[in-house]
């Protein structure tokens, strides 16, 4: 008996050490596995991580042209003058998916900001479609390669990933993980842009907390 306590105690661990670790679910859903990018297990850099070469190179101003699902053609440029929102996002996504509301109240509520979505996954025009009848936003949405994305734009390492476009066309903020309407106000007040009071359906985050 005395040589089996060991080895019931070795085995308790091991059993341990293959459970899941607890705590909340993940803000981010990992991008799709074959885009470029950081493996899934690589933990996702902060919204304000220092710049890599691959990102040093990309553009201060970058471009955006892509066709939307309604038949239509989406270029940022034409744009300027106002904030543009470029919201990386996918179906299957469920963080993406709480952020689409208050996206598209921002896009219809605030006459200087504008948001486009980006559906980074392999889907069809028509199951997009029939995604947004259950899920309908205001905003332009575009389905972009994953093999092929906006080279102007990092490659999203999970999702949701948001960028914070200026009126000048330079990339204010960028987010990973879901980010709600104050935030984005916030940032754009940080960045030289008007203070707004709360969008109407949108409880301020202090309200929240108590």
């Amino acid at each position: 008996m005395k040589l089996q306590a060991p080895g019931i105690l070795l085995l308790a661990l091991l059993l341990a050490a293959c459970q899941p670790a607890t705590g909340p679910e993940a803000d981010t859903a990992p991008a799709p596995d074959n885009a470029s990018g950081p493996a899934d297990g690589d933990a996702p850099a902060p919204a304000d991580a220092v710049p890599t070469d691959a990102d040093a190179a990309r553009p201060d101003e970058p471009g955006l042209q892509v066709a939307t699902i309604d038949g239509g053609e989406y270029d940022l440029a034409d744009h300027r003058g106002k904030w543009v929102v470029v919201n990386f996002w996918a179906t299957w996504c469920s963080p993406c998916l709480k952020e689409m509301p208050e996206l598209s109240a921002l896009h219809t509520m605030r006459e200087h900001i504008s948001v486009v979505g980006l559906a980074y996954e392999e889907i069809d025009v028509p199951s997009m479609q029939s995604f947004l009848d259950e899920h309908p936003v205001a905003y332009p949405i575009a389905i972009i390669d994953v093999y092929a994305p906006p080279a102007d734009f990092e490659t999203p390492r999970g999702l949701p990933m948001t960028y914070l476009i200026a009126p000048d066309g330079k990339v204010a903020r960028q987010f990973l993980g879901p980010v709600t309407a104050k935030e984005i106000e916030t940032a754009i007040e940080s960045s030289g842009g008007p203070a707004l009071d709360t969008l109407p359906g949108v409880a301020p985050e202090a309200d929240e907390a108590a």
